[in-house]
């Protein structure tokens, strides 16, 4: 009985681990795909001195995320509201990039519930990761 207590216990302990270490690799295959995508967008307003209008432009609105969702673009100079941190300062100038993470739901907030597990692209670039490390 004391054998099959101590294998459920070190059972329960490797699912955890898996269970984060695959919601790691997810977070940074996002974080990778949204620095892509970035970079598209820059080499397309380098190319013609404006911003792309949608994804469709530089070739990303089919990419989804690794929960399945599409990846979000927001150009601010085309009426989109800029998200903002918990003291309410708009992440970036000009456009957002975001993933809507594994619950599929956002909010304009990244503190707010909602958006909490969100995949970001912050201070222009500078910090891409989880919402929650912002």
């Amino acid at each position: 009985m004391t054998v099959m207590v101590i294998v459920a216990i070190l059972t329960s302990m490797a699912v955890s681990r898996t269970k984060a270490t695959i919601d790691q690799g997810k977070t940074a295959k996002a974080t990778g795909d949204i620095r892509a995508i970035q970079i598209d967008i820059e080499g397309y307003a380098a190319s013609g001195n404006v911003l792309p209008p949608g994804l469709v432009d530089v070739g990303r609105d089919a990419l989804v995320d690794p929960w399945g969702n599409p990846y979000v673009y927001v150009l601010f100079s085309a009426g989109g509201t800029p998200r903002t941190d918990r003291f309410g300062v708009p992440l970036n100038t000009q456009y957002d990039i975001y993933s809507i993470g594994p619950d599929g739901t956002t909010s304009g907030s990244i503190t707010a519930g909602p958006g909490q597990d969100d995949v970001v692209r912050g201070n222009d670039g500078s910090f891409i990761g989880r919402a929650t490390r912002y």
